[in-house]
């Protein structure tokens, strides 16, 4: 989970449907894992939303959607391993479910079938009454 620190460019050219000009944030494994601890129970956010909040706590025009998608995939594969290979319990790990939504290219990605995506969102909003 180990990258380069979270940091911001300026485009200097369009880039994955962000304007040339834009102020740009580039996030890391651990800070998309904070941040989708601040999602509460029973919520979930679209990919989009989850990272035009991240762009607008760090005073950014954007989120970077490529390095998102990538981050939050090593997220969740490492969520998934410390669940499964060490008996981690959800509470402990960050909550990737509230923002990968079954069915997308995203979670077609995860070493793990979707099924358990949609079952975990069900069983906050069961719980959560969300």
């Amino acid at each position: 989970m180990a990258t380069k620190p979270p940091h911001h460019v300026v485009l200097e050219k369009n880039f994955a449907g962000v304007k040339s000009g834009s102020k740009l944030h580039i996030s890391s494994p651990e800070e998309i894992a904070d941040e989708l601890r601040k999602i509460r129970p029973g919520e979930t956010v679209s990919l989009q939303q989850f990272r035009k909040n991240m762009a607008q706590t760090q005073s950014c025009d954007a989120t970077c959607p490529v390095s998102t998608s990538l981050f939050l995939r090593i997220v969740a594969e490492y969520a998934w391993e410390e669940h499964n290979a060490r008996n981690v319990p959800l509470a402990d790990l960050p909550p990737f479910w509230r923002v990968v939504e079954p069915g997308t290219p995203l979670s077609k990605k995860l070493s793990f079938d979707q099924a358990w995506i949609s079952l975990q969102r069900d069983l906050e909003k069961d719980l959560w009454g969300a």
